[in-house]
């Protein structure tokens, strides 16, 4: 069970690294067709941290009512 508590901060790990990816791209001055997939995939690793620490609190306390 320690891994769903681990999990959700991978996802927080991959955003800041896509960030740090578009950020770069955006001072290296590469048009905006190629940067804007690494903000994205951070926006969707975001959503998925939130998502994912929501439903392993439901099911730790759905494991603690057995």
């Amino acid at each position: 069970m320690k891994a769903l508590q681990i999990i959700p901060f991978l996802y927080l790990f991959i955003a800041c690294l896509f960030i740090f990816d578009a950020i770069h791209k955006i001072t290296e001055g590469v048009p905006f067709s190629d940067y804007w997939t690494s903000f994205l995939v951070a926006g969707i690793a975001v959503f998925m941290f939130f998502f994912r620490r929501k439903y392993s609190k439901r099911m730790v306390d759905h494991y603690k009512k057995k």
